[in-house]
């Protein structure tokens, strides 16, 4: 056997070690999450009980944390291979964890805690960084503009999922508040007096239907009256809507973005209702996963007993993609029992703490571990990553 075999079995056998002596600290996390869903940008007891179970590990709080008040910054060790562990915990309203971030959570949190036993070894600084919103605003995009990415050498996390897979893509994906205002009038007395706001939303959203036709291959364009007037006898003052922009990419984003905003413009030009488009949140870059530190994670979870698909289909949209055009990162789907339920529904969060999901927090948390260490001990990926 060679040194270089022997060597690699022995970090294998470290993270496991390191995973069974915090097995019952992580699971514990995963389930107090789950059992106290927070809503995006509220989620102050988890960051807490992430924070304190990083800090009895030994892990140290940066000197400068992020503005964002459920968001930090923590670090082991002192290599120069910076690994970025990416802690989501946001929740859904009135459905608690739909998407299964107590699950993202506390495999991320595993993972960190297990190369922090291999730290030194391998000459890397594990970094976990607690990144709020991924539901609604986007908290890792503040966190690049901040500066917390900028010593990463490579990002991870892993996503709840029904099944295992690497590889996959996101949408590109940004959200628009738009509201158009009028002046209201008695719509029988008087209604040439009136600038009819709700006129201006129903031309914008048909000149949308008809736009979709000529619009990229894959964009998708969803939009939700969110205001219509008060009263039937009122010519509406105020219209308002909630429009959702999808794309394959950033930069066929950012053509719809124009196309959907000249049909928002003929809505107020045609009604004479002045228009507002206030963008929600960050817009969230396509995710681009590495491929060597997904094959290197799929070899891991082989040792799990998982066999996991390669898939590079898109799956909705994340902030994460922000991230892997900055540096390279990697975004599994680890799977786990949920009867058949979908994202985004009470039906998939029931199956968030049961035992099935237990085990995938400790595989996934082990696979993103073990793909880290080996790009960690690759002479040639080492340098690409340093690069």
């Amino acid at each position: 056997m060679s040194a270089a075999v022997t060597a690699a079995a022995a970090v294998q056998q470290q993270l496991e070690s390191a995973l069974d002596r915090w097995e019952a600290d992580i699971l514990g996390l995963s389930h107090a999450i789950h059992a106290d869903p927070e809503l995006s940008g509220e989620e102050y007891r988890a960051a807490k009980r992430v924070r304190a179970l990083l800090g009895a590990a030994g892990f140290a709080f940066d000197a400068v944390q992020p503005s964002l008040p459920t968001a930090f910054s923590a670090r082991y060790g002192g290599g120069s291979l910076v690994v970025g562990l990416c802690v989501e915990y946001d929740a859904l309203p009135d459905i608690g964890h739909a998407c299964g971030h107590n699950v993202n959570a506390a495999s991320a949190v595993g993972a960190a805690l297990a190369l922090a036993a291999v730290a030194d070894e391998l000459g890397i600084t594990v970094k976990v960084l607690g990144t709020p919103a991924e539901e609604s605003y986007g908290g890792k995009v503040a966190m690049i503009e901040e500066g917390f990415f900028d010593d990463v050498s490579l990002a991870m996390m892993a996503h709840a999922a029904a099944a295992d897979v690497v590889g996959g893509t996101s949408l590109a994906m940004c959200n628009w508040e738009v509201l158009y205002e009028g002046r209201p009038a008695h719509a029988a007395a008087a209604p040439e007096g009136g600038i009819n706001a709700l006129d201006a939303l129903v031309v914008a959203q048909t000149a949308l239907a008809l736009a979709r036709q000529q619009l990229p291959a894959g964009a998708i364009v969803s939009v939700i009256v969110t205001e219509g007037g008060s009263a039937v006898n009122v010519i509406p003052e105020r219209a308002g809507a909630s429009v959702e922009l999808r794309a394959p990419d950033i930069a066929t984003l950012q053509v719809i973005e124009d196309r959907v905003r000249r049909c928002l413009d003929g809505g107020a030009l045609a009604s004479r209702a002045s228009l507002t488009v206030t963008p929600s949140g960050h817009p969230y870059a396509e995710l681009r996963q590495d491929r060597y530190l997904s094959e290197a994670y799929r070899k891991a979870m082989v040792l799990r007993g998982r066999d996991v698909a390669f898939d590079p289909a898109p799956v909705a949209s994340t902030d994460m993609g922000n991230v892997s055009l900055l540096v390279p990162s990697i975004h599994p789907l680890v799977g786990y029992e949920v009867g058949g339920a979908v994202h985004h529904t009470a039906e998939f969060a029931a199956h968030g703490a049961t035992a099935s999901a237990d085990r995938a927090v400790l595989d996934a948390a082990f696979g993103l571990a073990m793909a880290a260490a080996a790009a960690a001990v690759d002479p040639p990926e080492r340098e690409r990553l340093l690069g």
